[in-house]
């Protein structure tokens, strides 16, 4: 039985292949596909650019510039840091989302309390839970996949995406 390592590659805005299937060792479970830091080289900074679809529920990839807007949803999300370093600061709302899918925006500045925040670097993941205001904040372009459901701030760029 061989022992050979299996070298994982982790792109960067910087230093990304243009998405492609690499055979590593001929078994599915060894195939690498993402095209995430193109879409986020050609988005605008929290675009919500949706890169998977199953059902309702999406991967969305945002480029991390700035300070985003402040977002709420009435259901748990999720958010790993795949380029950069992003703080995500969170407030518990007064007054949460009841209904309705997907990432809303929240107001300029949403009444709540400040609970704190976190610092996401490359690799890094965390919950943003429903109840909860959060932004994001990024001193140098980096790139986020969220996972949440599909609403009125996902943008569909299939055609940009899969026929360029």
């Amino acid at each position: 039985m061989s022992s050979a390592a299996i070298k994982t590659v982790f792109g960067s805005l910087e230093n990304y292949s243009k998405g492609s299937v690499e055979i590593i060792n001929g078994q599915a479970r060894h195939y690498a596909f993402s095209n995430v830091f193109e879409v986020a080289e050609k988005s605008r900074p929290y675009e919500k650019v949706v890169v998977g679809l199953n059902l309702g529920y999406v991967i969305e990839t945002l480029r991390a510039e700035g300070q985003s807007s402040w977002y709420s949803a009435a259901h748990d999300e999720f958010a790993i840091v795949m380029d950069g370093e992003v703080r995500v600061d969170f407030l518990k709302l007064d007054h949460p989302l009841k209904q309705g899918e997907g990432t809303q925006l929240a107001g300029e500045v949403p009444s709540g309390t400040p609970m704190g925040y976190v610092l996401l670097k490359r690799g890094h993941q965390c919950l943003l839970p429903s109840g909860t205001a959060y932004r994001f904040e990024a001193n140098r372009p980096g790139v986020i996949l969220q996972q949440t459901i599909k609403g009125p701030l996902s943008v569909e760029k299939w055609a940009d995406i899969c026929l360029k």
